[in-house]
Parts: structure tokens; C-alpha cells; sequence
């Protein structure tokens, strides 16, 4: 790469825009946040039209990368949005920041973003495959292999958070899974999940065998993923994943009676950059 590549990076999730700068050895600077406003009048393309006029007057960018919520059609624009960012169905974003910039643009997917991330300068980096399972407010998937996303024909594959749905209980994946679902069942005590982790980590009754209990259910949607994909990597991002090396454990022993014995050789880590994957996966393909 030329000494003079810079590119501005976006990421955009259901409340907050971030964005910065990265340069040709994947150095992170000139970062700044805004909210987004729910997107009232179309103000996430708005802003991101204004930062990027105002870091292209002082800065000689190369081009710019977005890691955005929502499925991202061929054209680079919102295919399908859900109701966290209102009116955001049907955004042109390549084209809006091509047109205006004359720059190359790249747009992909937030959790997409994350395992680029993390596979350029994170926890999967030379790994020939790797799966992200994205553990939050719902859960995501994410696959790469030989450094290509494999994102279905209709961009909607690695949907994991819909899968495994429960005709009894009607809940899916991400409905008893989630890191939100388990923020809900520590409410009655008065805990956050951190802190809950912090007294299972104790062997504090109840919150660790609530953990423990939430670790098998994030392990029945983990096991046919690596049944399936077979991935060298396999990584948890999220905030829980801050958890360590503690929560790669609860999901061994929890995937240990849902797998055949020593079949499965994936190796899993947690995510390494925390909230900076999406910025660096939204350039990894510029960065190549």
C-alpha cells in the first residue's frame, strides 16, 4: 500500500454513529460519535454526508468503509432494516457517499464488520475461516472463509438469532439467548449483567447457576454452527465477550452433551478489538 492511504470508517448502530480514521497500519485516530437522532428525516445519511465533507476538506482519503445494523443489498444500500432505526429501509448509502466524495465505498454489514474486524487485526487474524456469533441485544452470525463473507444469494444467511424456533414457548434463538433475555432475568435482583458474572465467577448462588443456565442455551445454537460450518475459528463478540477466557469455558463444558465426543476441532476465542471491530471491518476490504 502507498504511503498516503487514510480512509474514514463509519459504524452505525440503532442509537449512536461512530466514525474515525485509519491509516495503512491499521491505526485507529480522529474518532468522534453523534447520535442518530432515530434517523427523524433521513439524518443518518445526512450526517454521514457531513463528516465525510468535513474529514475529505482536511484529510486525502483513499475511501470510505460503513459497518451498519441492518441487511445490505449488492448496491450497497439498506435491503432490510428492523424497527431500532425507523425509515432506514432503502438507504443509498454507496451511492450517496460515492456521488458526493468520487471516492471508493464499501458497506457491509455490523456484524459482517466485526468478524472483518477481527480477522485483519483481531482474534481470527490468518485464520482461513472464521464464525462470529455476536452476543447482545439479539445475536448475530458472521462467516469468512478464504477471506470472502459468505452472506447467502440473498444476503440474509448466518440470520443464527431466528433459528431453533420453540412452537411451546414461541421464542426463538435470540428470544432465550441473548445477553438481553439474561439482563431480563436479573432484573427481579437487582444486577447487572456484569456484576452477575462477577458473583457466578465467586460461586454465588443464584447467578451462577443462572449463567450457567444461559451458557446452555447460547451452546444449543453454537453447536449446529460448528456441526455445520466446521469454521478453524470460532469467535463470541458482544460485550459479554469483555468475560474472557471464564466464558469460553461455560461454552465448552455447555457444548460438551450437544457434540460428538472430540469430533469438533474449532478452536474458540473471544473477540479481541471490543467496540473498535466494526470500525476496522467496515475497510478490510480497502485495506487489501
Amino acid at each position: 500500500m502507498i504511503m498516503t492511504e487514510l480512509f474514514l470508517t463509519f459504524d452505525i448502530g440503532g442509537t449512536s454513529i461512530k466514525y474515525g480514521l485509519i491509516d495503512q497500519q491499521l491505526q485507529l485516530s480522529h474518532q468522534g460519535k453523534c447520535l442518530t437522532e432515530q434517523n427523524k428525516d433521513g439524518f443518518i445519511l445526512k450526517q454521514l454526508l457531513k463528516v465525510t465533507a468535513s474529514y475529505q476538506a482536511q484529510y486525502p482519503l483513499t475511501g470510505i468503509g460503513v459497518s451498519t445494523a441492518g441487511i445490505v443489498g449488492a448496491a450497497g444500500e439498506i435491503q432490510y432494516a428492523g424497527p431500532t432505526i425507523p425509515g432506514y429501509q432503502g438507504t443509498p448509502i454507496k451511492a450517496a457517499l460515492m456521488a458526493q466524495s468520487g471516492l471508493p465505498v464499501v458497506v457491509v454489514n455490523d456484524v459482517d464488520a466485526a468478524l472483518l474486524g477481527e480477522q485483519l487485526t483481531g482474534a481470527a487474524k490468518g485464520a482461513a475461516s472464521a464464525y462470529c456469533v455476536a452476543l447482545g441485544t439479539g445475536i448475530g452470525g458472521a462467516y469468512v472463509e478464504n477471506g470472502q463473507l459468505m452472506t447467502g444469494v440473498h444476503a440474509t444467511a448466518n440470520s443464527i438469532g431466528y433459528m431453533l424456533y420453540d412452537e411451546q414457548t414461541q421464542t426463538n434463538y435470540e428470544q432465550r439467548a441473548s445477553t438481553l433475555t439474561l439482563e431480563h432475568q436479573l432484573k427481579p435482583y437487582g444486577i447487572s449483567v456484569k456484576d452477575a458474572f462477577s458473583e457466578a465467577k465467586l460461586g454465588h448462588a443464584p447467578y451462577d447457576q443462572m449463567i450457567k443456565t444461559w451458557a446452555e442455551e447460547v451452546a444449543t445454537g453454537i453447536a449446529p454452527v460448528l456441526l455445520l460450518f466446521d469454521p478453524e475459528v470460532l469467535l463470541l463478540g458482544g460485550a459479554v465477550s469483555l468475560q474472557g477466557q471464564y466464558l469460553v469455558d461455560l461454552l465448552t463444558d455447555a457444548l460438551s452433551p450437544l457434540l460428538p465426543p472430540e469430533l469438533i476441532q474449532t478452536k474458540i476465542r473471544v473477540a479481541k478489538l471490543a467496540d473498535k471491530a466494526q470500525l476496522y471491518g467496515a475497510v478490510a476490504d480497502l485495506c487489501k
